[in-house]
């Protein structure tokens, strides 16, 4: 039997199963006459009062036979291996003392126990749902909160016990990450060793109690194709970003929070031809590569100070390291500061090409957040940018749209002019291309020798290989990747492969 049945009176408009180390539960999406949010129902495992009982009576034998050491693990894949070592003990000291028959039961009773003394309890079934993108605890007295990617926020048919059990998930989930929060510390920026982005408050900074909130990470990072077929940018769009990563341009991400930056910047970055060195700079983890990209690939990440003020590791500090690396491609995960923004330029400048993201909605917006303070970044700076993309979140639809495609100008008559090459327009949600490239084009031809029939053949022959992966279905990221190896080492063939239709593994 499950926990959080379904109310009567309701109407069920999504309904699927989630599993979490062999835990399952099944989530029903409801609408509810008296609430202006749709229902997250999600039906936990129960287990029988007696087995609760003896469960708990075993907790610190369990504890003492099959210890873990989770505070110090640091490294996601040690601490998958170290978490499937101690289900397979648990698994033993379960059977031991229920001798369950059914070894589904057993997995499922081991699985709660490893959630319940070493993990974040129930929550982890709802990190587990890919479906959904947020998880809000706004205190113990409101249920807990999701944003799902169909059906945008829900209420979820749970809470937390109190206060106190919101303090103790947020401090078991800083001390794996060496972060702390306390009440002389009652704002605490962290992530979980999946990648996922946690930020924490206690009463009373935040007035209605303490609050969880956790952005979870892609566990099926966004690739070009995921883009075009989810109508996030058009497929000649995307060829056009190709061309330009390919030919080591500059480019700029920008958007809204959740917009969807950092998943398109990572998106673009899986198109960089295998055989150049990368260096990623991020706060917390959220680049993913192709494996073909693995070889060559430093992920860098910014560290917070200890409670002493000691061992921090800024994004500019990671800049400077990363420029003395040499580096063939530097993707920066936010530019906030203008120290940031100046290194970021010097190194454009001095023949490293660069992709980042940064807050803003529109180019023109860019533009002004780059030149004015506090970044007031000098124009002839700023020149060093080529291509400016901007993301749009439109949270009543729950779609994503990169509303803008722009290059930046220079020679004019004002030091940095915007040539808009592709627009968003919404009501028909449709993208139309606003001009032809003037600057791209001439950076082409200035690094290849391309005439500009050639770059638009290019062009089109980009726009075939990418229909082609439509049509077979490689929107995985190592799809991608491989894609892109055979398109760097014997475009011929791969072209040869988009023009006769052939099926992808006979030439992948």
């Amino acid at each position: 039997m499950a926990k959080g049945k379904p109310p009567g009176d309701t109407a069920v408009i999504d309904e699927y199963r989630v599993l979490a180390d062999a835990v399952p539960a099944n989530v029903r999406i409801m609408h509810l006459p008296e609430e202006s949010v749709p229902l997250y129902d999600v039906g936990l495992p129960e287990l029988g009062p007696a087995t609760e009982a003896l469960l708990e009576s075993l907790r610190d034998e369990i504890a003492a036979k099959v210890p873990i050491d989770v505070e110090g693990v640091t490294d996601p894949k040690k601490f998958e291996v170290m978490k499937q070592r101690f289900l397979d003990d648990l698994r033993a000291v379960v059977r031991k003392h229920l001798a369950p028959q059914d070894s589904s039961k057993l997995d499922i009773v081991a699985g709660m126990l490893l959630h319940r003394m070493y993990g974040l309890g129930f929550l982890e079934l709802l990190l587990a749902d890919n479906w959904l993108e947020e998880l809000a605890i706004n205190g113990a007295d409101q249920p807990l909160a999701v944003y799902h990617k169909k059906h945008g926020w829900c209420k979820v048919n749970q809470k937390l016990a109190g206060e106190e059990e919101i303090f103790n998930l947020a401090s078991q989930i800083g001390r794996k990450v060496g972060r702390e929060i306390t009440s002389l510390h009652p704002i605490m920026d962290a992530h979980l060793l999946t990648g996922d982005r946690v930020a924490a408050t206690l009463f009373p900074i935040s007035t209605a109690g303490n609050t969880i909130t956790i952005r979870r990470f892609a566990r099926n990072p966004w690739t070009v194709i995921h883009l075009i077929e989810g109508s996030t940018m058009s497929i000649e769009m995307a060829a056009m970003l190709w061309q330009a990563i390919h030919y080591e341009l500059n480019v700029l991400v920008a958007g809204g929070t959740a917009s969807g930056k950092t998943s398109l910047l990572s998106a673009l970055a899986a198109l960089i031809p295998p055989t150049q060195r990368i260096i990623s700079i991020e706060d917390t983890r959220e680049i993913a590569l192709p494996e073909a990209l693995h070889w060559n690939w430093i992920p860098l990440t910014t560290r917070n100070p200890n409670p002493e003020g000691q061992g921090e590791v800024t994004m500019l500090d990671l800049m400077v390291s990363a420029l003395r690396m040499r580096p063939d491609r530097i993707i920066v995960g936010e530019v906030r500061r203008k120290a940031q923004a100046e290194t970021m330029f010097e190194a454009m400048h001095t023949g490293h090409s660069v992709a980042t993201t940064l807050h803003a909605d529109t180019v023109e917006q860019v533009k002004r957040r780059l030149v004015e303070p506090p970044i007031a970044i000098p124009q002839t700076e700023v020149e060093a940018l080529q291509l400016v993309l901007v993301q749009f979140r439109d949270r009543r639809k729950g779609i994503r749209r990169t509303s803008e495609l722009a290059e930046i100008l220079t020679g004019g008559k004002s030091a940095l002019e915007i040539n808009y090459l592709y627009r968003w327009r919404p009501r028909t949600d449709t993208f139309e291309q606003a001009a032809a490239s003037i600057r791209v084009a001439e950076e082409i031809n200035l690094r290849t020798g391309m005439t500009h029939k050639e770059i638009t053949a290019d062009l089109r022959e980009r726009t075939a290989i990418l229909d082609w992966m439509l049509r077979h279905k490689l929107r995985e990221i190592n799809d991608v990747g491989a894609v892109m190896r055979l398109y760097y080492r014997d475009p011929e063939e791969l072209l040869s492969a988009v023009k006769h239709n052939r099926a992808p593994e006979l030439v992948l």
